[in-house]
């Protein structure tokens, strides 16, 4: 690998997260890259926990890869499940929920200033 290649393996970032219980606010994030307008950030959910509402600068994906979570959007509620991914427009209000226990990976484009 080079400076300009990483390579994740989400399962062991899940399980490392998993193995650090109980979070504050029922959640952890960590972020996985960050860098020239690309950032990779895996979230850990326990049934329950929340993301407030807020937004992104950039266009986001967010890869559900265990569990279910509730992503909220212009006045749409998706139910997303393990496998299940969704874009979503740069500076779009939006929450989650997680149904059970989830994992996801969030992933933002930040315009290059």
């Amino acid at each position: 690998m080079t400076e300009d290649s990483v390579r994740i393996d989400l399962d062991t970032e899940i399980r490392g997260s998993e193995s650090r219980k109980p979070w504050p606010s029922a959640k952890q994030a960590k972020t996985l890259v960050n860098k020239d307008g690309l950032r990779l950030v895996l979230f850990t959910m326990e049934q329950g926990a929340t993301i407030n509402e807020h937004q992104a600068d950039g266009p986001i994906t967010v890869h559900v890869l265990r569990g279910e979570i509730r992503f909220r959007a212009q006045d749409q509620e998706h139910s997303l499940r393990a496998g299940q991914l969704l874009t979503l427009g740069p500076s779009i209000r939006h929450a989650v929920e997680s149904v059970g226990e989830s994992a996801f990976l969030l992933t933002i484009s930040r315009p290059n200033i």
